[in-house]
Order: C-alpha cells, then structure tokens, then sequence
C-alpha cells in the first residue's frame, strides 16, 4: 500500500479597499512540484465594519486582526499538517499606522495554530503579475501533461491575459510578444523552463470605488454646492452624503476647506450619454508622439490574445448578464437600455439588488471606458474578453498566485517526470479496464 500522505494548506488573506477576504488551497504533500494538484478548498468574506482596510485604513489596527469565524471554519486551523499564512493588505499611504496594522495583525493570528509566514503590502505590478499567474496555472496554459505522458509548453499564444478591477486600483497584464519600452512595466518569469516577459501596469484611483467617488465629486458644481445631479444614476433616485464621506479618500482632491457636516443631495437624472461624457473626464487619453500608451501617459503595447477579466469586471456583467461572450454592439445597446430605466422600474425587477442598484449604470459604462478607451480594446479585439470569477472550482485572483509564488510550487525549470494522476486513480483505472474485458 502507498504510504499515507497528508495534504498542506496555504491559507491568504486578501485585506482590499473595500473587504477583507481568506482563501484557503489545499495540495498532496508529495507532489508539491506538480501541476494542476493546487485546489481551492474554501473561500469566506469577513462580515463586520472592519471587513475592508479602506485606504485610510481608518479602523482601530486591533479590529483588523480579527477574521472571524472564517479562520475558525478553515480546515487548515484544526489539522495537524503544515500550513501556510500570508495575508496582504491593500496599499497604505501612513507608514507607521501599516507597521502598526501589521503588528496587529500578527499577534491576532499567532493565537491560532498556524505557521504564520508574515503580512505585507502588495505592489501593483505584484498584484497584476499574480494574478496572471493564478489565470495560466488554472487553466494549464503553462504547462500541459500530454497524451505521450509527458509534460509540455503549449504555444505562446495560448497564454492568457489578466484583466483584474478592484475597489482602489486596476491592473492589465499579458504577453505582448514585442519588446517592452517601458522597463517599469516589464516583470519577468521563468516557469516551467520558459521565459515569460510580461507587460504589467496598476492604475491606483481607477478601482471602481475611488473612480466613481471621483466622478461623485467631479459633478459637484460650485453655483450649488450641497444639490449633486448624477447623470449615471436612474431617474427618481435620491440619496443624502456628507462631504465627509466623499472626500475620506486620498483618490479624490477635496476642496481647500470642505465642511465635514455640510450634507449634499444627489439626484439622479438617467443620461447615459452624459454619463459616459463625465466618465471620460476622469482619463486623460492623449500619447505622446511615437509612442503607444493605454491612458495618462502610461506606455502599454497593443492588447494581444486572450484576456480574462474578473473581479469588479466580472460581477457588475454578470449583474446585466453579459458575460456569455456578447458582440460589443450586445453589451453597449444592453447597457444603454438599463441605464435609462427609471428607479421605480429597476426596484421593481431587481428587488434583491437594492443596496448597489442604483450604481450599477455607472460602473457598466465605467467598464466599457476602461477597456475600450483606456486599455484599447476594440470591436474586433472585444472577443478576446472572457468575463469569469472562477476557473477549475477556484476563484481568480492574485491571492493563488501569491502563494504557488510565495511556497515554490511552480518549478523554475520543466518537469522531468512527473505522474499525471495519483496512484489510486491508476490502480481504479487498470482494475476498471479489467473487469470491462471480462
């Protein structure tokens, strides 16, 4: 008999702008240099006020050490094999309240029995690299096992692209096949005995929150200060904010004296065209000359292959019911037709959907903006998007990638010889086999 090997958990909390999340992946003990043998085992959102750091991490640093009954649930905390934990928290702008968020979170998880690896923040271009990683390791794009039993390096073009949008930031990464201008967007990776050069770029304030605030702030019209009319929202929709609330980011620029008790009424008018026109203010398209760039400025080669798009990409088409590979003419007339239903009709179709109804017009045509405007993509290039939160059972994101990345788990160079299924699934296959000739 084959001798018993235990499995290992990697356990990553994911401490974004907006919440806090813990993923937990499991692989064999034994065949930590595989392929294909990392599965997700659960993934748990922490609940409470605390459950995003929000960018000025604005809770008490010993509340963000609290998770919950998600590392209570987690099947790592009660096993006796080893385990991994990294969590990473969003990008802080206050060195010593991070250090302090840092500490916290440390002692908060040494109480449980873990084998604690360390907490640290994530660079853009780390997010964006890992996640790219996570997208071509799940869908073997990397490496395949073949029918001759050996592993091989599918074709260039068969890797994957990146698209990932959060609540603070959003990256692009992929492999543009020609030599990248910009050595602060190129990252380098030698996996499986192949070279990957990769352009990789992070804009911090184009995460769907920070830009729709941006844009909340950008409608404020002097003449009358405390009224707000917000072509993005639906017609016969209303809400009260404080300037506190709008202006609590470093992404977007208050006024030289804002009153943090004024109160502003934002009134929706449901123009979609107009939307889009104020949308488009928030980038700046214009490259320099002999020079190709995505937006502000920023160098990035033409978009080249197959991309997938998840996270805020993935949720806000899923939400319209676009993510099943619609023609671009499909998703824009969809999106111009919600955006000029009315309040009153949008509660009554999507009662479910309350709390973020009434954003979903904006952060449609927000996303419209930033691939096709921004990233440039076009009418041809649109098939290349795969809207999708999840691919093999796991969801994508840079949180598996962090960690193949952070435990070795992908090899720098390729596999000699390795099985491509455990022996007990061999062993069920010959005797299956067997018993058929009989």
């Amino acid at each position: 008999p084959c001798p018993l090997h235990l499995p290992q958990y990697g356990l990553v909390f994911d401490a974004g702008s907006t919440h806090t999340a813990l993923y937990i992946y499991r692989w064999p003990a034994d065949k930590e240099n595989g392929t294909g043998i990392v599965s997700q085992v659960e993934a748990c959102t922490v609940s409470g006020e605390c459950a995003g750091t929000r960018p000025s991490l604005s809770p008490a640093p010993a509340q963000l050490g609290d998770t919950g009954p998600c590392t209570e649930s987690s099947p790592a905390t009660a096993s006796s094999t080893v385990r991994y934990l990294s969590p990473s928290l969003g990008r802080e702008q206050n060195s010593t309240k991070a250090e302090q968020v840092f500490a916290e979170v440390a002692k908060a998880i040494g109480e449980y029995p873990v084998d604690f690896r360390g907490a640290r923040i994530l660079t853009g271009n780390e997010e964006g690299s890992f996640s790219w990683i996570t997208v071509n390791y799940l869908l073997e794009t990397l490496v395949k096992f073949s029918f001759a039993e050996k592993w091989e390096h599918p074709r260039e073009t068969e890797v994957l692209g990146a698209l990932d949008l959060g609540g603070a930031s959003t990256q692009i990464t992929f492999q543009p096949g020609v030599t990248i201008e910009d050595k602060n967007t190129s990252v380098f990776f030698r996996l499986y005995g192949t070279n990957y050069s990769l352009y990789t770029h992070s804009y911090l304030c184009y995460g769907q929150t920070q830009a729709l605030k941006r844009l909340l702030a950008a409608l404020r019209q002097v003449p009358q200060p405390l009224q707000i009319s917000h072509p993005c929202y639906p017609k016969g929709y209303q809400e009260n904010i404080t300037t506190a609330d709008l202006y609590d980011s470093p992404c977007v620029r208050a006024p030289s004296t804002p009153s943090p008790a004024q109160v502003l009424t934002v009134t929706g008018t449901g123009e979609p065209a107009a939307c889009s026109t104020a949308i488009q203010k928030l980038f700046n398209f214009t490259c320099g000359a002999n020079r190709t760039c995505g937006f502000n400025g920023v160098y990035q080669p033409p978009v080249r292959g197959q991309f997938f798009a998840f996270a805020g990409f993935y949720y806000t088409f899923h939400f319209l019911n676009l993510t099943s590979q619609q023609s671009l003419s499909d998703v824009n007339s969809t999106v111009q037709t919600f955006c000029k239903k009315n309040w009153a009709e949008l509660v009554e179709t999507f009662p479910q959907e309350k709390g973020y109804l009434h954003m979903y017009c904006s952060m449609a045509i927000y996303i419209l903006t930033l691939l096709l405007d921004g990233y440039k993509f076009n009418e041809y290039t649109w098939s290349n998007i795969h809207f999708s939160q999840q691919a093999a059972n796991t969801d994508i994101g840079w949180t598996l990638g962090f960690m193949l990345n952070f435990t070795n788990m992908i090899p720098t160079e390729a596999l000699e010889h390795v099985k491509g299924h455990q022996p007990s699934l061999w062993a069920g296959a010959v005797s299956f086999i067997v018993l058929a000739i009989v």
